[in-house]
């Protein structure tokens, strides 16, 4: 009997442990209101107004993977907004740093050449890692 109840409190124990690792600890709720509202421009190039033809697929599918190939990269280069339209590539997002920027401004134009892509790419504030007491 004893075993039993050690072994139910056991469970019961790893049980809530196990629901406080699922529930986020974030101590600030993400807000993307701003680049919401800035992609709700009908100005701006978006991923959905890319066609869906065979060779603007291919320039948007080489610069992503020229891009995620680079290991120097931040995540936040490796995610920038990749929109091609007829042969014009749009790059959108944030950066860590300028040279993340002109790295990425420059494997487009190697495949998509020179005069063919346009940046909006913005160099992101970096976050402070350190927490006062």
């Amino acid at each position: 009997m004893n075993r039993l109840l050690h072994l139910i409190l056991i469970c019961v124990f790893a049980a809530g442990i196990s629901l406080y690792a699922k529930t986020p600890q974030q101590s600030t709720p993400a807000d993307n209101t701003k680049n919401n509202q800035r992609d709700r421009d009908t100005g701006r190039a978006t991923a959905d107004q890319q066609k869906g033809n065979r060779s603007d697929v291919e320039i948007t599918r080489q610069i992503r993977r020229s891009i995620t190939d680079d290991k120097a990269l931040s995540s936040y280069a490796k995610n920038v907004k990749i929109v091609t339209q007829n042969g014009n590539v749009t790059l959108r997002g944030p950066v860590r740093s300028d040279e993340e920027r002109k790295s990425v401004e420059a494997k487009a134009a190697d495949i998509a050449g020179t005069g063919h892509v346009k940046s909006e790419i913005q160099i992101a504030a970096k976050q402070n890692t350190k927490k006062n007491p």
